[in-house]
């Protein structure tokens, strides 16, 4: 397809109708703090959340399930091991997954996953710019969760782990880069406060693991993602107080949104 603003855009309404027409599964091997946020997050945009991260359960689910997402946000031991075997069965089966390598680079244990999934070549990788630039190999990650580095400093580190990997890499901040080793895409949507609440960076990850399901060109899938969530949250924060209001005005815009909200406010390019 034509990587124009305008197919994007395009591909985005088609991709969203087409989510909730199929309702596709996504098991989430995700943080403890995000769970119920991811769930909901997942329900509302019309997909099908499944917590399934148990060793000797993970790999079977990942075989079936439309998508999934691996967050390593606690990593437990017991999860690495789910996470490792839900990453060799998804690859196995031709399921996409989406790798969240949460505050890597200082961590040791959460790094070394990081290190270890990378191998098994994700579909798609999401991360703030420094969690992304350590995954490509340099720097020592941010501070906790939280960045420090700007996003085009990591469009580089970007471009090489995807062509590493041959996974889309997208890189989260105030405008959003995308891309596959070759091209790059930017999404300038949002709203500081998706910052503010519990999840609102590790529940992208899934709704991006929701559109790998239904979209066989990955790129446009994750500039999809990217778009419907983020134009979700800028119109959602027109209407919240705060927060707490917020939160719930998410879910609700990610319920109602639809293709002509879309339009209007998507800034692709």
């Amino acid at each position: 397809m034509s990587r124009t603003p305008e197919s994007l855009l395009s591909f985005s309404r088609s991709a969203l109708d087409e989510l909730r027409a199929h309702a596709p599964l996504v098991q989430c091997l995700t943080n403890a703090v995000v769970v119920n946020f991811t769930a909901n997050a997942l329900l509302a945009l019309g997909a099908a959340p499944a917590m399934v991260d148990l060793p000797g359960e993970a790999g079977p689910f990942a075989r079936v399930a439309g998508g999934v997402l691996l967050n390593l946000g606690t990593p437990a031991a017991e999860q690495r091991e789910a996470m490792l075997e839900a990453a060799a069965a998804a690859n196995d089966a031709g399921t996409p997954w989406v790798l969240d390598p949460v505050a890597i680079g200082a961590l040791p244990v959460r790094t070394a996953l990081a290190g270890a999934l990378r191998e098994l070549r994700p579909t798609v990788v999401r991360g703030n710019a420094s969690e992304i630039i350590a995954l490509a190999g340099g720097g020592s990650g941010g501070r906790g969760v939280d960045a420090a580095d700007a996003v085009e400093e990591a469009i580089p580190a970007a471009r090489s782990l995807a062509r590493q990997t041959g996974a889309i890499v997208a890189v989260s901040g105030p405008v959003d880069a995308v891309t596959d080793g070759r091209e790059l895409i930017r999404v300038a949507n949002g709203d500081a406060l998706l910052t503010r609440i519990t999840g609102g960076g590790c529940a992208l990850g899934a709704v991006m693991a929701a559109f790998a399901a239904v979209a066989e060109d990955r790129l446009a899938g994750t500039v999809a993602a990217l778009t419907v969530y983020t134009v979700a949250a800028e119109l959602a924060a027109e209407r919240s107080a705060g927060p707490g209001t917020f939160g719930a005005a998410f879910l609700d815009t990610l319920a109602s949104l639809d293709g002509d909200a879309l339009s209007a406010r998507a800034a692709i390019s």
